[in-house]
């Protein structure tokens, strides 16, 4: 086996043991390793989502933390969808091209989102609506810090 190989299994182990002990990703903690898949550094235990946090440089990252402070102080609403929630901004907040920007690196290290860009009312209304698998919703929640409550709570 190569050794990046051997580096990468060895990574998405770790991350595997790390979530099961509670400190991975969401904080979901995995059930067993029987249960758990890796692609591309991401590991998904039973619908329980974690990122790949080395899928982005650290000046990558540095620009994605800010962007992604930027997109939650500035959402003027979050509704529920179906199959996930959409965030509305006034486009003198945040700008189509800076909803782009933050899409292209979230997944980069969240491959599992479904990620869908709106420019509405005539171009005074920018949209981004996450969507993806089973229990997606509460990882939204969780993992944006958008309530300390989950969202089958707030009913």
């Amino acid at each position: 086996m190569k050794n990046g190989n051997l580096v990468k299994k060895a990574g998405v182990a770790a991350v595997a043991m790390l979530s099961a002990a509670g400190a991975g990703g969401a904080g979901a903690p995995a059930r067993s390793q029987s249960q758990e898949s890796a692609k591309n550094g991401v590991v998904v235990v039973e619908g329980r989502y974690f990122c790949n946090v080395k899928a982005l440089s650290t000046d990558e990252r540095k620009r994605h933390e800010e962007l992604t402070r930027k997109l939650l102080a500035r959402h003027r609403e979050l509704v529920e969808t179906e199959k996930g929630y959409e965030f509305q901004y006034a486009p003198e907040d945040v700008s189509v091209a800076e909803v782009a920007e933050w899409v292209v690196a979230e997944s980069k290290c969240c491959p599992f989102f479904d990620f869908h860009i709106d420019l509405e009312k005539q171009g005074r209304l920018v949209c981004l609506r996450l969507t993806g698998g089973t229990n997606i919703k509460t990882f939204i929640w969780s993992e944006f810090g958008l309530k300390k409550t989950w969202p089958s709570e707030q009913r």
